[in-house]
C-alpha cells in the first residue's frame, strides 16, 4: 500500500524548501519508530509538494501516529495515479488554535515545535504508548511548546527566569479556557528551594470535556518561575518522558545567568544536566538552536556530558535549516538509557 501526504503551503519559497526537509524528517523518524524499513519520498503533482511511502501492512495506530504529521495538511491511500483521502490522526485535546493565537517577538513558529515534539516521542521509548506523556520545556517563555504539548492530550510542564512572560502565558491560557467553556482549576503554589528561597508555580488541571473532568480523566499543565540551573530542586527525578524546547538564538537577546550575560554552550550545558535527571529511562531530551551562535557539535557533547545518548544519525540529524538571516536553525536529540 502507498500513501501520499501533501506538505502544507508556505509564502516564502525559501522557507518552503526547508519545510520539505523537515517533513522528510519528520516522517522518516515516525516510520522509524514503527519499525518500518522504508525510505520516504518527495512527489511533485501540479506543482503541489507530496511525502510519499510505502508498505505491505499499516496497524491503524500506526497510521494515527504517522498521519498527525505536523507539516501535512491531507493524507491519502494511492492507487496509480488516483488519490483516497484518509482521516488523519486523532482529533485534538484541546482548541487547535491554542498554540497559534499567542503572538509575540520571538516566538518558535508552532508547527516547528510540533514536529520537534513528534520526533522526540518517536525516537523515545514511548512512541508507541497511548496514555499521556509528561512534557518538560526548561525554557519554556510563553509556553509555545507547553500548548503545543498539551493540545494533542499530554501533560506539559514549564519552567523560565521571565517571571512576567509566564505571568502571560498564565493569563493567555486562563482566558482561552474560559472563552471556550472548559471545565478547569488554577492553583498557585511555591516550590521551596536552597535556604529559604522558593520557585512560584502556576498549576492548571484541565480536561477535554466535563463528563471526564469529573471521572478524573484530566491533564495537567504547569509554570515554574526558576532557573535552569534549579531543574534538578524543581522536578523530581525521572518524572517526565520527554524534554523540549528551543533555545535562545543569541541575536537579538543572550540567555541571563543572575546578573550575568551566560554563553550558550553553558546554558545548553545546564540545561542538558538538569532534563537528563528529570527524564525517565528512554525518555528523550530535544533542543533546537542557532548553529551560527552554537555549534552542533558542542551540543552534541553537552548531551553525552550529562549523560545522554546523543543521536547524530539519519534521520536525527537533518532538522538544520533556514529561518533568518542571522538564524540557521537545527536541532538535537538524546536518549536517556
Amino acid at each position: 500500500m502507498r500513501y501520499a501526504m501533501l506538505i502544507k503551503p508556505h509564502a516564502n519559497t525559501r522557507y518552503r524548501q526547508s519545510l520539505q526537509t523537515l517533513a522528510m524528517t519528520e516522517l522518516s523518524c515516525g516510520l522509524r519508530a514503527w519499525g518500518i524499513e522504508e525510505n520516504p519520498t518527495l512527489m511533485i503533482r501540479e506543482g503541489e509538494s507530496f511525502l510519499t511511502f510505502e508498505t505491505e501492512k499499516l496497524p491503524e495506530a500506526a497510521w494515527q501516529f504517522l498521519s498527525d504529521h505536523s507539516g501535512c495538511c491531507f493524507a491519502a491511500r494511492m492507487e496509480g495515479e488516483a488519490l483516497y483521502p484518509l482521516r488523519r490522526g486523532k482529533d485534538p485535546y484541546l482548541p487547535e488554535e491554542l498554540p497559534q493565537l499567542l503572538k509575540y517577538k520571538g516566538k518558535t513558529n508552532a508547527d516547528f515545535t510540533f514536529m520537534l515534539l513528534r520526533c522526540a516521542r518517536a525516537a523515545s521509548a514511548f512512541a508507541q504508548g497511548t496514555e499521556p506523556l509528561t512534557i518538560l520545556d526548561p525554557m519554556c517563555g510563553k509556553a509555545t511548546t507547553l500548548f503545543c504539548a498539551i493540545q494533542k492530550g499530554d501533560n506539559a510542564v514549564g519552567l523560565d527566569v521571565d517571571g512576567k512572560a509566564l505571568d502571560e502565558a498564565d493569563l493567555y491560557f486562563e482566558r482561552c479556557l474560559q472563552l471556550h467553556r472548559l471545565k478547569h482549576k488554577r492553583e498557585e503554589s511555591s516550590l521551596t528551594l536552597t535556604g529559604s528561597r522558593s520557585a512560584r508555580c502556576v498549576s492548571y488541571t484541565v480536561a477535554d470535556t466535563l463528563e471526564h473532568y469529573k471521572a478524573g480523566s484530566v491533564r495537567t499543565l504547569r509554570l515554574i518561575h526558576g532557573e535552569v540551573e534549579e531543574l534538578p530542586r524543581l522536578m523530581r527525578r525521572e518524572s517526565c518522558h520527554l524534554a523540549v524546547g528551543d533555545m535562545p538564538y543569541g541575536v537579538q537577546h543572550a540567555p541571563q545567568e543572575g546578573r550575568r550575560i551566560s554563553t550558550l554552550e553553558r546554558l545548553m550545558t545546564d540545561t542538558a544536566k538538569g532534563c537528563a535527571g528529570a527524564l525517565r529511562k528512554g525518555g528523550v531530551l530535544a533542543l533546537s538552536f542557532n548553529s551560527l551562535t552554537l555549534k552542533r557539535e558542542r551540543a552534541l557533547c553537552a548531551m553525552e556530558a550529562a549523560g545522554l545518548v546523543p543521536l547524530d544519525e539519519a534521520p536525527y540529524n537533518g532538522f538544520s535549516h533556514w529561518v533568518e538571516q542571522a538564524v540557521e536553525r537545527d536541532a538535537v536529540l538524546a536518549v536517556k538509557q
